[in-house]
């Protein structure tokens, strides 16, 4: 959680923290994905809570969009921070707040791709198992999003209230930690790396098998399957791709990083601020993941993708077709000029065009 190392006021070698990239161009991006991830996010929130959860996926899937919502709201806060607005009181709200909640959001977002993997694995390749049938139930996947929720606040939730200290003369997200805070701050970052990479291993054992899995049903019944596999491509290769792009660069970076804060003494100046460059780039990466879940939604569930291209195609066919008051004055200009058959019909041709 090295989010806290960054919401700092210039120390005494400004370079090591400040930056044009950091305090100009991030704030920037920070603006751009918000307004996007509003909207598609709020988008995805009124498809998906106007279904009923009549699947497993389906509530991994709505406990996504909250996640999303959830991480989207402190975006905000980090733009104002980062540009230099509210000073210390909005920097005190970011470290003990929504710094908390961001990584509290990007963890359980992480769990509930682990699950949907493990989920579509059992469906897929193993359905004809007891876990199978266990794990597809509704009120079982209701219990673990739960156990999800309780286990990430059980973790996170202490670095908000263990944030207690007297505001420093030198500000510092840690400085404003008790000792007890600084070492459940340690706990939980080992907590979190370990989801992630937990994680990652299982989301690649499961759509690589059922990869494998589509494959070799497809020639087994020796037919013309390349729009099922292409569909199943489609699906793996979202989820992964979203994964990878949003996650991966983060936590292979913040191995060094995190070893350059333990050991200052062995890195130099300029590489103590390459390092935070890199980290506060692929930070901004994870962020990026509300813009790109809604695509996960698309190519994975029907539910959704149904009700969206229903949707879009009412709203089109609401602007393209004419209302029923011009529509009754038309059918009253015509019956009053009492046309011709044959212009009749091109009236009704028309019409039906």
């Amino acid at each position: 959680m090295d989010y806290f190392n960054t919401t700092q006021t210039e120390p005494k070698n400004s370079t090591d923290v400040s930056s044009v990239f950091t305090h100009l161009v991030l704030p920037v991006l920070y603006s751009i994905i918000c307004a996007c991830a509003f909207i598609l996010n709020g988008l995805a929130a009124w498809i998906f809570f106007r279904v009923p959860s009549s699947s497993a996926l389906l509530v991994y899937l709505k406990n996504m969009v909250v996640v999303d919502i959830l991480m989207l709201f402190t975006y905000p806060w980090r733009v104002l921070s980062d540009l230099g607005y509210g000073g210390l009181q909005l920097k005190l709200i970011v470290c003990r707040y929504t710094a908390v909640l961001f990584y509290l959001s990007m963890y359980t977002g992480i769990t509930f791709m682990s699950l949907i993997s493990l989920e579509r694995y059992f469906k897929i390749v193993r359905r004809t198992s007891g876990v199978s049938s266990f794990l597809q139930r509704v009120s079982i996947a209701k219990v673990l999003a739960l156990l999800t929720w309780g286990v990430m606040m059980l973790f996170m939730l202490p670095n908000a209230i263990l944030t207690n200290q007297p505001m420093p003369e030198v500000f510092s997200c840690m400085t404003l930690k008790s000792d007890l805070g600084r070492r459940w701050h340690e706990v939980s970052a080992h907590f979190n790396v370990g989801i992630f990479w937990a994680a990652f291993l299982l989301m690649v054992f499961c759509y690589t098998s059922i990869a494998c899995h589509v494959y070799h049903s497809c020639k087994r019944v020796q037919q013309d399957s390349s729009e099922a596999r292409r569909q199943s491509n489609r699906s793996i290769f979202s989820l992964l791709a979203v994964f990878v792009l949003c996650f991966v660069p983060y936590h292979a970076c913040r191995v060094p990083y995190t070893f350059s804060q333990r050991h200052k003494d062995d890195f130099s100046t300029h590489n103590h601020f390459i390092l935070f460059q890199a980290k506060e780039a692929t930070l901004f990466l994870s962020a990026l993941n509300v813009c790109l879940d809604p695509v996960i939604y698309f190519f994975m569930c029907r539910t959704f993708r149904e009700s969206l291209l229903q949707n879009l195609s009412s709203v089109n066919q609401k602007y393209r077709r004419p209302s029923n008051r011009h529509r009754v004055q038309f059918q009253k200009s015509v019956k009053i000029e009492q046309p011709s058959k044959t212009t009749s019909s091109h009236l009704q041709d028309g019409k039906d065009i």
